[in-house]
């Protein structure tokens, strides 16, 4: 039982850091995602 509460403790802060990775270095608008010099939006 011990190691179920510890696993799934773990899987909580493991998705908590990648949501909070992800939201403030990779994700960005599309706008800025594709202005280059061949595709305009």
């Amino acid at each position: 039982m011990k190691a179920i509460v510890t696993g799934i403790a773990l899987a909580i802060i493991i998705a908590v850091g990648a949501a909070f990775v992800l939201d403030s270095k990779f994700q960005r608008t599309a706008e800025t995602a594709f202005s280059t010099t061949g595709a305009r939006l």
